[in-house]
């Protein structure tokens, strides 16, 4: 029997680090100081420069060992998934980026070395394989101001599968991935994020309860307390989830924690 292992390490909001054999894989790194990012909403949540919260002690230990990036969305002022400081880290260290086709341009010019990825396309990934999903950034109209973005299912070999969300609303793309794909660690963007106009950008607290009854195997949530669009807590999403009775299902780390899947199969 083969032994299934992966290891992931939360630094702040969507930015986490996928430990797997020689790889450890940087997702959307948002790295910047406190207040580096204007505030994302100025009148509907209390207005903050981001991100609210600094990088956890471990963060420098763990971005030293990057091999290589992947970028759910990163176009029309979304630096909180990719900030001055992330592009920097890139750059200086010429990391491999594996982004949407899409904003291979926008990465690429600055000198980062990019991978394109097209949607729904089953590809290769370094040594497994990688799919993008379609995210959905918002509910009618403010979905289209908010930009392309997508969420990976991603196999590795000797490792369970994993679905990143991305920035997205529970659409019927999403769904269909956690019912079809049946990804063993799910991870879902759970912040409830809203701008100063529109409906919701994330999914509600009700839709991540959800995502996470419709997914097969373990959910974490992430990209909470770090903005100031973001009025979800932790604290919150944990209560509700233990009214819905699926709070051994649902994980929420803190900023600088880190979770091992390692099980036989």
């Amino acid at each position: 029997m083969r032994l299934a292992s992966m290891k992931l390490h939360f630094l702040r909001n969507a930015t986490f680090i996928i430990e797997h054999k020689k790889h450890r894989i940087l997702v959307d790194p948002m790295l910047g100081a406190v207040g580096t990012i204007p505030a994302l909403s100025f009148i509907r949540h209390k207005r903050q420069r981001n991100p609210l919260v600094s990088l956890p002690d471990s963060a420098h230990e763990q971005l030293g060992g990057v091999t290589a990036a992947l970028i759910t969305h990163c176009q029309r002022g979304h630096s909180d998934h990719l900030d001055a400081a992330g592009k920097k880290l890139l750059l200086s260290r010429k990391i491999p980026t594996y982004c949407r086709a899409d904003d291979e341009t926008f990465i690429g010019r600055l000198g980062i070395p990019t991978v394109p990825l097209l949607l729904m396309q089953r590809q290769r990934f370094l040594d497994g394989y990688i799919t993008p999903i379609p995210a959905v950034h918002g509910y009618g109209w403010i979905a289209k101001l908010m930009g392309p973005g997508s969420g990976y299912f991603i196999e590795l070999p000797e490792a369970p599968t994993l679905y990143i969300s991305g920035d997205t609303v529970l659409t019927e793309d999403v769904q269909n991935t956690l019912i079809t794909q049946k990804p063993e660690i799910a991870i879902v963007a759970a912040g409830n994020a809203s701008v100063d106009i529109g409906k919701p950008i994330l999914m509600t607290p009700e839709e991540v309860l959800e995502f996470t009854r419709l997914a097969p195997g373990r959910v974490i949530a992430n990209h909470l307390e770090a903005l100031n669009h973001c009025p979800v807590t932790r604290e919150q999403l944990r209560r509700k989830a233990v009214r819905m009775g699926l709070q051994n299902k649902l994980e929420i780390p803190f900023d600088g924690e880190s979770i091992t899947f390692s099980e036989e199969k």
